[in-house]
């Protein structure tokens, strides 16, 4: 009877009936692609592939998941670029501490070729992986170790957390070119301010076809003087006369040096110029987080490196020039380190403490280019707070640079950067300029060195931002 009346109902009453099975049949679709989704998730939970524990995984830009899982061609050669920064800083550092309790760093599923260590070598594929033991247990996702110990190494160790002299190893070291090139060149750059109106710029210099060719060392100092002149200095050394460590910053040019020791430069200068000899013997201490980690273009045989181990600093120590010796104490200091093949390179580069922050930009152009890919980085106190991207910057105005006759700087300059919903506008007013005259050949171009002081304006991660400072800042000008 039930049966009966149901029919009929569907029957009298056909367009109500048809939408109730349409309801009815989208229902049952949505169902089943939700229940095939979960499905598929439960499976990928339990891929040896893809089991990392934790909450948020953080995977190589535009890794495909399946491929990372079945190891496919195109998933290959994905690799998350300064791991070792991101693990430190940018995800485990102070700045997310509370929000953040452990990184656990991972190498999934890398194929491997293995040969015996004697004899011939028949190669056997292998699937291999890399974890810090005490991270991923403390993930939940460590070894079920049932002989032996799966324990932290001091390799391990210092990956996620590294002692001071670990860290700056790590980020500072001297380079040997892939092969001998009269354009390399290496350096230290030191800039520190001793007085509003007194400023020195050290570079500790080699190149040349290093290590095996013409090559040699060269002790650079740029000292601006209250007065308003510049005064250089320089010593020359032979390839007998320098040394330097490919796995630290040590480096001995001639009667100068630098030495680093738990995180503090040591610096020793001796050089001579027109205005008579300066002797600089120095501690340059980098503030806690304010690096930039190691990044390197190539294209070619170009190649351009950069590291910055002390974004802020302050030094201390004696400095004798002009026929008299004094002492510094905590003055503002700051330290990079360059190398690669400059033939006809150019560049942009700015680096100035604020109240609040300290920031840096820059952009290498290669022999035949016409555009960089610039950054503009921000740090304050817990590391690097964002690093944002610009296109070009806005150089307006003249005013009159020493050094090299006849030409005129920028008077101001601006830029802006921006990465997503960020955005930031940098303005600079240039106070002081000193030109060198770089033609040599084809390279026709006046290199510029300008102090002034900068505003920066924005917002960055939905909070406003604003500081305020000086810094040193560095262009090149067409002859």
């Amino acid at each position: 009877m039930i049966t009966a009346l149901a029919f009929r109902h569907l029957w009298v009453r056909k367009i109500r009936s048809l939408f109730l099975l349409l309801g009815f049949a989208l229902g049952v679709g949505v169902m089943v692609v939700l229940l095939s989704v979960g499905e598929a998730m439960l499976s990928q939970s339990r891929d040896v592939s893809l089991v990392g524990g934790g909450e948020v995984t953080v995977l190589p830009q535009g890794i495909d998941v399946e491929a990372m899982r079945t190891g496919g061609l195109s998933g290959m050669f994905f690799t998350i670029e300064r791991a070792r920064f991101l693990t430190r800083q940018v995800l485990g550092g102070p700045r997310h501490d509370r929000l953040v309790r452990t990184v656990a760093p991972a190498i999934e599923g890398k194929l491997l070729y293995l040969c015996p260590l004697r004899g011939a070598c028949t190669p056997t594929a292998a699937r291999a992986g890399g974890e810090i033991p005490s991270r991923a247990a403390a993930l939940g996702a460590g070894l079920d170790v049932r002989q032996g110990r799966w324990t932290d190494s001091p390799a391990d160790s210092a990956y996620v957390a590294p002692t001071a002299q670990q860290l700056y190893d790590q980020l500072d070291r001297f380079h040997l070119p892939l092969r001998p090139d009269s354009a390399w060149g290496e350096w230290h750059y030191f800039n520190l301010v001793t007085g509003p109106d007194e400023w020195w710029y050290l570079s500790f210099l080699i190149g040349g076809e290093v290590p095996g060719g013409r090559w040699g060392g060269r002790m650079l100092v740029t000292h601006r003087r209250p007065d308003g002149r510049y005064d250089q200095y320089t010593a020359d050394a032979t390839p007998e006369q320098v040394s330097f460590d490919t796995m630290r910053a040590d480096v001995s040019i001639g009667e100068s040096f630098v030495h680093q020791r738990d995180g503090v430069y040591d610096l020793r200068v001796r050089a001579r110029g027109p205005a008579g000899s300066v002797n600089l013997d120095l501690s340059v201490r980098p503030l806690p987080n304010r690096y930039f980690p190691p990044v390197e273009l190539r294209e070619s045989e170009f190649l351009s490196g950069y590291v910055v181990p002390a974004l802020a600093a302050s030094a201390a120590g004696r400095i004798c020039s002009g026929g008299r010796c004094r002492r510094v104490d905590q003055v503002p200091a700051y330290h990079d380190h360059n190398w690669g093949v400059w033939r006809d390179v150019t560049w942009e580069w700015g680096a100035a403490r604020g109240e609040r922050m300290s920031l840096l930009y820059g952009g290498v152009y290669g022999p035949d280019a016409t555009t960089s890919p610039f950054f503009l980085t921000l740090v304050d106190s817990l590391g690097v707070r964002q690093v944002l991207r610009f296109g070009r910057i806005d150089y307006q105005g003249h005013r009159p640079a020493l050094g090299a006759p006849g030409v005129s700087a920028p008077s101001r300059f601006t830029l802006i950067g921006t990465r997503d919903a960020d955005t930031v506008r940098l303005a600079v007013e240039v106070s002081h300029a000193f030109a060198t005259d770089m033609t040599a050949a084809s390279f026709r171009r006046i290199f510029l060195q300008m102090r002034g002081s900068f505003e920066l304006r924005g917002n960055v991660a939905g909070n406003a931002l604003a500081d305020e400072g000086e810094g040193f800042f560095e262009t090149y000008l067409e002859r």
